[in-house]
């Protein structure tokens, strides 16, 4: 429209541009697998909701037999016998080896036997002709298909991240796979002059909520610019709460003061921007 060409117009004539040292393509295309990548693991997730809503129509009990119904032996398990009904009718030889592989022998015939028992005294709703287990095993293979595919994703991403030399992963709480999201997203560094700008386009600046006079006292997050690069920051500030000295001890300090977790995280984001974080690379 006119408002961009007149924006173009001046920044060519006034020279308010200068030439990037950044390989492009290599940046463009380490982009796209990671912005692809968040695509299939949510859609994992999304997949792990439904799996998840099924059990607990058809098999409400199983998830208390294992640390999560989306560990290796769980999941051996419900590709086998994806419902009470079919467990229930299991060979014990065949459903302890089944458990022994998957779970490099922690579990055994005691697990089986257990799981055996508890099938029979379930109270989940009927299989009606076979409805749930197909839904169930359909989505199963789906999720192992994404979860195969996000994995080679994210092998090219940490082949092709690898070739930038960048000191993103010195940071606490980023490795590879977040560090190239985050190179990926702002590429040219040099082109943000301070953290603000730089935390604006990440969309963790504040955000003030006006109605005419009316100015509302709580400040949020604009969200704004790039939704990518703002929930990796966001993913890596989760963990560097928990293992760096420094944004530990702050996150003790903020929930002291009656701050919620949400909230320190956010902070912990806006933090994690300075040149001691983001800024070294």
């Amino acid at each position: 429209d006119d408002i961009d060409t007149l924006v173009i117009a001046e920044t060519i004539r006034f020279g308010r541009y200068k030439a990037s040292s950044v390989p492009q393509e290599k940046l463009l295309a380490l982009r796209e697998l990671c912005r692809n990548r968040f695509y299939l693991v949510d859609m994992g997730s999304d997949l792990k909701r439904k799996i998840t809503a099924l059990l607990d129509q058809v098999f409400p009990e199983f998830e208390t037999q294992f640390d999560s119904i989306f560990c290796k032996s769980a999941l051996a398990v419900l590709k086998q016998y994806p419902t009470p009904e079919k467990l229930s009718r299991a060979q014990l030889g065949k459903l302890t080896e089944i458990l022994q592989a998957a779970s490099n022998g922690r579990f055994g015939e005691w697990k089986a036997r257990q799981l055996k028992e508890l099938s029979k005294d379930s109270f989940g709703i009927p299989d009606c002709e076979g409805a749930y287990s197909a839904l169930l095993l359909l989505y199963l293979d789906q999720l192992q298909s994404l979860q195969e595919g996000a994995a080679s994703l994210e092998r090219r991403i940490g082949e092709l991240f690898s070739l930038f030399g960048s000191t993103l992963t010195s940071i606490t709480g980023i490795g590879p796979i977040l560090g190239a999201v985050i190179l990926s997203e702002i590429r040219d560094i040099s082109c943000f002059p301070s953290a603000d700008k730089l935390a604006a386009y990440a969309g963790l600046n504040p955000k003030v909520k006006q109605s005419g006079e009316t100015k509302s006292s709580a400040v949020h997050m604009s969200k704004r610019g790039s939704p990518y690069l703002r929930r990796a920051v966001w993913m890596a500030s989760a963990i560097a709460v928990q293992y760096d000295p420094m944004f530990k001890a702050y996150y003790e300090k903020k929930a002291a003061e009656g701050l919620r977790y949400m909230n320190i995280i956010g902070h912990v984001s806006k933090k994690i921007r300075y040149p001691s974080g983001l800024q070294r690379s």
